[in-house]
């Protein structure tokens, strides 16, 4: 994903990106430049991508309930995707990455107040406490990613990293929202309103 899209999506260390900065594939490191769609739907593909690459069907559903909401989309949109479980469980750092978090929810590793949910996308409301299970504390991938200083958790999550639960506060803006790369949801919006 970050060498199809030209950057190192996550910011992590070891990305492909940082060894070959061109495009995977034959013709991959021929450039030109994008149009005003290749741009927008590269911004699409950079926000379904950092997501742990959320499928189009359920991306065009996040889009529509955000233009349905009142306010600015784009924000509406971020606000959306910050509440699906597994970008809450990655944010608080119980995971190393997205997909270990997807892989997380899915094998049932984790409760919202006090209940199991095994759903990724479940969206998680302000106040909801999100715990590992007593069981998964030892698990090795856990360990190593509450050690990590790689990333930080943000302001709009509280975490307890020795009863490993976490509150989500509030729904975070564009700005609050630790992202390693730009991201664009207004040309998102663009790519969708068309």
């Amino acid at each position: 994903i970050n060498r199809r899209l030209g950057v190192n999506l996550w910011g992590r260390p070891k990305s492909p990106v940082n060894v070959r900065d061109y495009r995977p594939g034959q013709h991959g490191q021929r450039r030109r430049k994008p149009s005003d769609y290749g741009e927008q739907l590269m911004a699409k593909q950079k926000l379904k991508g950092y997501y742990g690459n959320i499928s189009e069907k359920q991306f065009r559903r996040y889009y529509s309930e955000a233009a349905r909401r009142r306010g600015d989309t784009s924000e509406n949109l971020i606000g959306i995707l910050e509440r699906r479980l597994d970008a809450v469980v990655y944010r608080m750092k119980f995971v190393p990455t997205v997909f270990a978090s997807r892989q997380f929810i899915n094998h049932g590793h984790v409760t919202v107040n006090g209940t199991r949910v095994n759903i990724p996308s479940f969206l998680v409301r302000e106040g909801d406490v999100v715990e590992v299970k007593k069981k998964s504390w030892e698990i090795p991938i856990v360990l190593e990613a509450i050690t990590s200083v790689e990333r930080d958790v943000p302001e709009y999550i509280e975490v307890d990293f020795k009863k490993m639960r976490g509150t989500f506060m509030h729904t975070p803006k564009l700005a609050d929202v630790p992202y390693p790369v730009q991201m664009e949801p207004n040309l998102v919006i663009e790519y969708y309103s068309r």
